[in-house]
């Protein structure tokens, strides 16, 4: 195995400089740091992580939090996605990742333990936190206390926050509907989070912005990943006597939930009713007719959210709290047809 002395000679460096660089440092140049980690990777180095958490106060490990309601756990594509891409990328700068978790096996020392309590156990040196139910007790408590930590579509204060555009995704959504003739746009959105909150404001100041009404019955709350509620909830606005002519569904997956009612019926996609889904997930590409939807960056949320926590751990006294926005973006699909109504 590759030792430090022998990275050093292959740079035409000294031991110091090597060790320095490895430990992103900032008295070495980006030139020198990429230099020295290319012949690292190279000669095959491979450094002790007891010796660099005993000389760094480090264990090079970071913490995800990630409790879906659904118990979906990594079949949410969406989130699924994101920790993939953080993963990856926490990976390429000499991170492992380990799953939190306050619901062990009966008994065990960790099933006692708070999520707090388990970071400090594990020693993380960060913490993502994704999916989960951001008024839990032991979510504030783990917010406030001294590990860095990152949140993905949830702000506290005191937290960088990464964010997908919700509140644009949902305008430009009701736009494009709304220019392909639809005046009756219906809104089946998620259970109570901030996410919902943000998309229901957004849906209703941009129907406003166009001059549409939206009738209290056209707005109907569901569960997130849900088939058979959206499926009611589809039911529901089929029933109406004057039915919209547009359902928008809470994400890609309660689509599915809308198409079993709609064909239920009798109905066709999209020459009876339009429909669309949220997230952009691979599954709205295979869907007959092709789903239109918003699709969100996961790749970019991903690497942000990794970059920015390493940032704070590697920088605690320089990294700044900050709540960054990643944009999303219109899949037309053909879900969505030109209404002559």
């Amino acid at each position: 195995m590759a030792s430090l002395k022998d990275i050093a000679k292959e740079c035409g460096v000294s031991v110091a400089t090597v060790s320095k660089a490895l430990n992103d440092q900032a008295d070495i140049s980006s030139q020198t740091k990429e230099k020295v980690r290319a012949a690292a990777e190279r000669l095959g180095y491979s450094p002790n992580a007891a010796a660099i958490s005993l000389k760094t106060d480090r264990t090079e490990n970071i913490g995800v939090l990630f409790v879906d309601e659904a118990r979906s756990g990594l079949t949410h594509e969406f989130f699924a996605r994101i920790l993939d891409s953080f993963k990856r990328t926490a990976e390429a700068h000499g991170y492992d990742i380990t799953f939190i978790n306050s619901s062990s096996a009966n008994g065990s020392r960790l099933a006692r333990m708070s999520y707090l309590e388990h970071a400090r156990y594990r020693r993380f040196d960060g913490v993502v936190i994704a999916c989960v139910d951001f008024t839990d007790p032991e979510v504030i408590e783990l917010i406030g206390g001294e590990i860095p930590v990152v949140t993905i579509d949830h702000i506290f204060n005191n937290r960088t926050a990464i964010l997908s555009d919700n509140i644009g995704g949902v305008k430009d959504l009701t736009t494009y509907c709304y220019n392909k003739g639809h005046r009756k746009i219906a809104f089946i959105h998620g259970s109570k989070s901030t996410v919902a909150q943000n998309r229901l404001s957004s849906f209703y100041r941009t129907a406003e912005q166009l001059g549409l009404e939206v009738p209290d019955a056209y707005v109907i709350p569901s569960d997130y990943r849900n088939l058979e509620a959206a499926c009611r909830a589809t039911e529901q606005l089929l029933d109406l006597p004057d039915p919209p002519t547009c359902i928008l569904y809470p994400d890609d997956y309660s689509a599915f939930g809308g198409i079993k009612a709609i064909r239920r019926r009798g109905l066709r996609i999209p020459e009876d009713i339009s429909i669309a889904g949220f997230d952009g997930t691979p599954i709205a590409e295979q869907i007959d007719p092709r789903l239109t939807t918003v699709a969100q960056n996961t790749e970019e949320m991903g690497r942000l959210a990794a970059m920015h926590l390493i940032e704070e751990i590697r920088h605690p006294k320089t990294s700044l709290v900050e709540v960054i926005t990643v944009g999303t973006e219109v899949s037309p699909g053909e879900s969505v047809g030109t209404c002559r109504k």
